[in-house]
């Protein structure tokens, strides 16, 4: 029997160490969404590279109604990052000494894992490789956080068939979520929070009411308000949502489900009363029904950070599916 339980232990430490096709397997990661942890000798961490590093990766989140940094970070120095700290979902660790340089690497201690390895031989090329690959590394762990945040909505899904029969779009939404209102073409998506909601619309216009070209992003807006003016009522008789008139929104053009998208974010605001708060709209552009669909997220929720809302907001519309 001895031999039995030695036999079955082998056999569970070899499996673990290997998967059968020469990979090790590796422990989950773990970590809060958009939080980073920084490898930095304290020195450094304290000093201009420290202040790089800030500048880079805790830089205001553009868009949002308060200042908010893009992630939440934490820092220890190599001599302790071991054990559990290794297991971090996304580290960003700065090595001084060897040649310039930057490298992103996948799942090295844990898995999913994104670590970004900045180098240098002084504090000044650590921090010029910060500076020059900013967009890079930002980049790099936003996909990373976007995954997971997805991977969460997953295991808790509503039923999209109203989506699929009415719209012919597939869209991936938690059970906190809840369709609060559809008429016809039009699905208004809420989730409540302790301090006020998050929401979803999706829809559809003809194909001619997003221009491409000088007028696009007024066009963006006109569509907007005017599903504001119609679906969208404030809290007092006359008031409607609108796109805040004394800012500009961020426009740019990116894919969704292979199809090109305008990609709009700003701030939104009530026509005849006080209440505003961040925005992120997307325009898909379907050609064979020649139609738009769009997709927009906001939130309201007064004196309270909203980073992570509109983050998980984007990872639900980036599930989108045309079917």
């Amino acid at each position: 029997m001895k031999i039995i339980y030695a036999l079955a232990f082998s056999l569970l430490l070899f499996t673990s160490c290997n998967n059968g096709k020469g990979q090790r397997i590796i422990s989950g990661s773990n970590g809060n969404i958009n939080s980073l942890l920084i490898v930095v000798d304290n020195l450094l961490w304290e000093d201009s590279v420290g202040e790089t590093i800030r500048d880079v990766v805790a830089a205001s989140v553009p868009e949002l109604t308060q200042s908010e940094p893009l992630f939440s970070l934490s820092q220890m120095p190599p001599t302790v990052f071991d054990g559990f700290a290794t297991k971090s979902r996304t580290i960003l660790k700065i090595e001084k000494g060897g040649p310039a340089g930057m490298v992103i690497k996948h799942d090295v201690y844990a898995r999913p894992q994104t670590v970004v390895v900045i180098s240098g031989k002084t504090d000044q090329e650590i921090s010029e490789q910060l500076i020059n690959n900013g967009d890079e590394i930002i980049a790099a762990f936003k996909k990373e956080e976007l995954k997971e945040n997805q991977r969460r909505i997953k295991i808790s899904l509503v039923d999209d068939k109203p989506l699929q029969e009415t719209l012919g779009v597939k869209l991936n939404f938690q059970t906190a979520y809840r369709i609060a209102k559809q008429d016809n073409d039009f699905f208004w998506i809420r989730k409540d929070l302790p301090t006020g909601t998050m929401d979803i619309l999706v829809y559809e216009v003809p194909l001619n009411t997003i221009k491409n070209g000088d007028s696009t992003i007024v066009d963006i807006v006109r569509m907007r308000d005017s599903i504001g003016k119609v679906h969208i009522p404030g809290p007092v008789e006359g008031s409607y949502m609108i796109t805040e008139e004394s800012y500009t929104p961020y426009m740019n053009e990116t894919k969704l489900d292979g199809k090109l998208t305008y990609e709009t974010k700003g701030i939104w605001d009530v026509k005849n009363a006080f209440m505003s708060g961040p925005f992120i709209n997307y325009a898909i552009e379907d050609v064979a029904n020649d139609r738009y669909v769009v997709i927009e997220g906001y939130v309201f929720a007064p004196s309270v950070e909203k980073r992570n809302n509109i983050f998980e907001l984007e990872a639900i519309i980036k599930s989108i599916r045309i079917l």
